[in-house]
Formats: structure tokens, C-alpha cells, sequence
């Protein structure tokens, strides 16, 4: 079920948005590291569980971002999230948020702002969301081959992360443009 907003004004500017959520905690995942040939460097892993959400959300067209770290995924976090994303679109314009199919995203308890509309993407089809593409970078470069020490810790290396993904519009750009969905 498709939530789009019935008849804009004429020459609304449109922003394609793309969001999703990723789980990082202390049993984190390994990735792939540089090492001297021969060499096997070492990764640490921890068994404990404790974990938040980043939902986070795109707008490669104009570089932006806009992202929440929460401790859950449900509805209530989800308008949260929606919140979020209408401060960052551009006054007069609207956004079109391309989501996956999670029941906190299409669940009609959702709270719209009235300047989103949302689009749900086809079950099982992760590379139409570049958002995806995002988390992959981020926990290759951020997230990833390291123990948290506390819940706490978890959060302020979330939130900093996102920061730093924020503060390079480029490369939000350069991982998230899809032709197909700026012909809209």
C-alpha cells in the first residue's frame, strides 16, 4: 500500500528519500581489513547483545541526510524518524520516501507529516534501496571490528558515524544516485 499524497500544487519541487534501519551493537559483524600478505590480522568479537537501531534516511539528488539512533523498531520510532526527515526537506518541496515493507512502515498508525509521502519498494529487492548501500559503507568504515564497551558507547559511535556520513554530502551522492528514481 503505497502512502502518496493526493494532488500537489503544480510545480512542487520533489526530493526522492530512501530509508531504512541497521542494527549495531556489541555482536557486531567482521569485515574485511588490509593486511600485509601471509598475515592474519586479528578481529575482535564480542558475544554480548546489547544493540540500538540507526534508522536512517537519504536524499542523494541533494546530498542529505537525516537520521535518528533509537533503541527499537516500531511505529512510535518510526514517526520519530518521519519527523526527522521533514525538517530536512527543503521548504516548499515535498519528499517521496522509498521504503521496504517492514509493518511499522506501511502500518496506518503512521503519522505523516504533511510534507512526505511514502513508497513502499518490492518485497525482497535491497538494491533498489540505496540506503542499504549506506550501511555497507558505514559499517566498512565506521561501525564494524570493534567491542562496545557499554550501551552507551553504542549510541555516541552511532550518532558519530551518522555524523560523519552527514558531513560528506559527496559521498551520499556518489553511493545513493539511482538514474531510475529521479525520473519520477
Amino acid at each position: 500500500m503505497d502512502k502518496v499524497k493526493a494532488a500537489l500544487p503544480r510545480g512542487t519541487p520533489i526530493e526522492i528519500w530512501f530509508q531504512d534501519e541497521a542494527r549495531v551493537g556489541q555482536k557486531n559483524k567482521i569485515t574485511r581489513r588490509w593486511a600485509r600478505r601471509g598475515t592474519r590480522p586479528s578481529a575482535p568479537h564480542d558475544q554480548r547483545t546489547r544493540s540500538v537501531y540507526i534508522f536512517g534516511a537519504i536524499c542523494p539528488q541533494e546530498g542529505k541526510a537525516a537520521g535518528l539512533v533509537l533503541p527499537f523498531c516500531n511505529t512510535a520510532t518510526m514517526n520519530l524518524h518521519l519527523a526527522e526527515i521533514s525538517l530536512n526537506v527543503a521548504p516548499g518541496a515535498h519528499a517521496v520516501v522509498l521504503m521496504d515493507q517492514a509493518g511499522w512502515h506501511l502500518t496506518p498508525k503512521l503519522e505523516l507529516p504533511f510534507n512526505i509521502s511514502i513508497v513502499a519498494i518490492p518485497s525482497k529487492c535491497p538494491e533498489l534501496n540505496p540506503q542499504e548501500n549506506i550501511w555497507q559503507f558505514m559499517r566498512d568504515n565506521w561501525l564494524s571490528n570493534r567491542v562496545f564497551g557499554s550501551h552507551e558507547e553504542i549510541v555516541d559511535h552511532c550518532c558519530d558515524a551518522w555524523n560523519k556520513l552527514v558531513e560528506q554530502p559527496w559521498k551520499i551522492m556518489s553511493i545513493g544516485l539511482r538514474n531510475w528514481a529521479q525520473e519520477f
